[in-house]
């Protein structure tokens, strides 16, 4: 009867083995210098060519430029280095900000890898960390368009990369967010909380205070007419596209009023519209 249960249970445990995931095969970091996070299976695919413009067509945003740039610098050096939010008005080249500056940095250090992370995936951030802890590389996680809901749990997964629990965040792991919300979720939904709360003090406190456990707040707001006309000059220029002046500043505000705002999106929409009316390839 032993030697029945004793085979039974071998049995079981090959089938829940066949079941069970493969392990990660450690990933060639030297193979790309982005990657992008999958699960089911954890994957890291790397990137053969990241999305993302040069640095210095992002115009209108230079303070947050200058600090995200050198706290990018510092961290891919080995000095101290925060974790960055970078929050405020859609289109404003926050994720392009991101991209741009870890493309600016990785020219020079090349062990500085770009690792993006979606948010429906942060449950998965801890077994992330454990691939890259390890590493000689050093890596920037990227989450782009992070909020949370009122019943969303997945911010407590954002602490692991945050906070790092009892072992620490790895030393060579940094977390760069992007969001349009200051304290990652809605206003309304905090007062909701606060006022239907026994105690409002705390009903709220533990999830507000996640966007202060970044280093680093980096607010975006909408562009003027300026800094939006001079970012579609920036665009012809870096592409050689000479359109006459007059005609130009006509046309870009035209565009936008059709759009019925101003951004660093719109304006790139418009330029990639005039690039194909006159023949600019953008590849």
């Amino acid at each position: 009867m032993s030697d029945m249960n004793e085979m039974t249970l071998t049995r079981i445990a090959e089938a829940l083995e066949r079941m069970a995931p493969a392990p990660l095969a450690a990933p060639d970091f030297d193979a790309a210098s982005a990657f992008v996070w999958h699960v089911e299976p954890d994957r890291l695919e790397p990137v053969p060519r990241v999305n993302r413009v040069a640095l210095e067509l992002l115009v209108g945003i230079n303070r947050s430029r200058d600090t995200l740039l050198d706290n990018t610098r510092r961290f891919a050096a080995g000095f101290g280095a925060n974790n960055a939010l970078l929050w405020g008005a859609r289109g404003m080249g926050k994720s392009s900000l991101v991209k741009a500056v870890h493309g600016a940095v990785h020219a020079d250090h090349p062990d500085l890898k770009l690792v993006e992370l979606q948010r429906e995936d942060l449950p998965s951030v801890a077994r992330l960390l454990n691939h890259l802890r390890g590493s000689k590389h050093r890596f920037i996680l990227f989450c782009d368009d992070l909020s949370f809901s009122h019943d969303d749990q997945h911010y407590k997964s954002l602490k692991a990369v945050l906070d790092g629990g009892i072992e620490g965040r790895p030393e060579n792991v940094l977390f760069y967010a992007t969001s349009n919300r200051r304290h990652l979720m809605p206003r309304d939904m905090i007062e909701n909380e606060r006022q239907s709360a026994i105690n409002p003090s705390e009903a709220v406190e533990e999830k507000v205070s996640l966007s202060d456990r970044f280093g680093l707040w980096l607010g975006f707001h909408p562009c003027d007419q300026d800094e939006y006309l001079a970012m579609i000059d920036g665009y012809c220029e870096a592409y050689g596209l000479s359109i006459d002046a007059v005609t130009l500043r006509a046309e870009a505000i035209e565009w936008q009023a059709t759009r019925g705002a101003r951004s660093g999106r719109v304006a790139w929409q418009f330029f990639c519209d005039l690039a194909g009316r006159n023949g600019v390839a953008l590849g």
